[in-house]
């Protein structure tokens, strides 16, 4: 059997309810096209967990959270990297890649939080407090990044935070995330533009998914399904994480999961993240909630895939400054992790 119609039949056994047998046969078809390209090229794929199953499970060799993909990134022996993500993946790939080709299948894919905050924000936050260290969530740009002590994931930010030795810290530039942090760690998170007094300066930065979220969510699952394990992104606004299951990024979702006795789960987060997990393991049943699709992630196809790796499209370009001070930052982050 060739790879198409291998590719076909996975599609099949778990997308076929939602999507014409043409259009997966079409699909497989183009996924074979990427595979047979990326090896002729030197390339190697990325994918994040919200990207589109059609490419998650077809095309990818590595997938995961921002952190996974940044470390594995990092090893790499491919000539081309070519990440299916948002902009701020691709330039972290770049940040740690330099001599090589990195490419994005689109143009610009944006996020709310990377595009809530910039440089010259964080310039100004450290003339407002001097001395105190910069801890930037990885969704974020370059420049941004740049201007930071230490970069963060959603999944070790906890850990970061606390490893920090200062009284104050100014964490960026997700509010909700460093409400959630704030509050595990017993301390009080305040936004520059009011005069409170606090340990972690935030920002108002959000992401436009998971603050869809609320509690009215939380209490129609429990109502109408008791026994499901209800688990929430730490981008979701506190009141949320408050009243769910387990609360953790992408990888511990997937952890979490993978490792439950349970059978019925409801997840908080990115919708293109549960499909994924039920390829991978059909025993596990999902509850509906609103389907919130990132429309950044979305961009990416299987078709824009293959003309990026046909003509080596988008490239990722970081000027040098801004590239070897990102750099560190980001670099910091992972050194933290493997020590751990």
């Amino acid at each position: 059997m060739n790879t198409a119609a291998l590719i076909y039949d996975r599609f099949k056994r778990v997308l076929g309810e939602d999507t014409p047998d043409c259009v997966l046969r079409e699909k497989a078809g183009i996924a074979q096209e990427i595979i047979r390209l990326k090896k002729e090229k030197n390339a190697v794929i990325l994918v994040h967990n919200y990207i589109d199953p059609l490419i998650f499970h077809s095309v990818s060799d590595i997938t995961g959270d921002s952190l996974e993909l940044s470390k594995k990134a990092a090893k790499t022996d491919s000539d081309i990297i070519l990440v299916c993500g948002v902009s701020f993946m691709g330039q972290t790939a770049k940040l740690l890649n330099p001599e090589k080709k990195v490419l994005l299948p689109v143009k610009e894919a944006g996020c709310s939080l990377a595009e809530s905050i910039t440089a010259d924000d964080i310039r100004n936050l450290k003339e407002r407090y001097p001395g105190v260290p910069v801890v930037t969530y990885i969704n974020t740009y370059a420049e941004t990044k740049a201007q930071t002590d230490i970069c963060c994931t959603s999944g070790n930010a906890e850990a970061i935070l606390r490893s920090i030795d200062s009284d104050k810290v100014i964490f960026l530039p997700d509010e909700y995330l460093g409400r959630n942090m704030a509050r595990i760690m017993g301390k009080k998170l305040i936004l520059p533009h009011l005069e409170e007094k606090g340990e972690v300066i935030g920002w108002n930065g959000r992401c436009e998914v998971h603050k869809l979220f609320c509690p009215d969510h939380v209490k129609t699952i429990r109502k109408n399904h008791p026994d499901a394990i209800i688990l929430a992104h730490p981008e979701c606004p506190p009141q949320v994480v408050k009243a769910v299951d387990f609360t953790g990024g992408t990888k511990a979702m997937i952890d979490f999961i993978q490792n439950s006795n349970a059978q019925k789960f409801c997840l908080l987060t990115e919708k293109a993240m549960e499909k994924n997990i039920v390829l991978n393991d059909h025993r596990k049943e999902f509850i509906p909630v609103p389907s919130m699709r990132c429309p950044h992630m979305e961009k990416i196809t299987l078709e824009n895939i293959l003309e990026a790796l046909h003509r080596e499209k988008y490239e990722i370009v970081i000027p040098g400054e801004v590239r070897a001070k990102a750099a560190q930052a980001v670099q910091r982050m992972i050194d933290f992790n493997w020590e751990r």
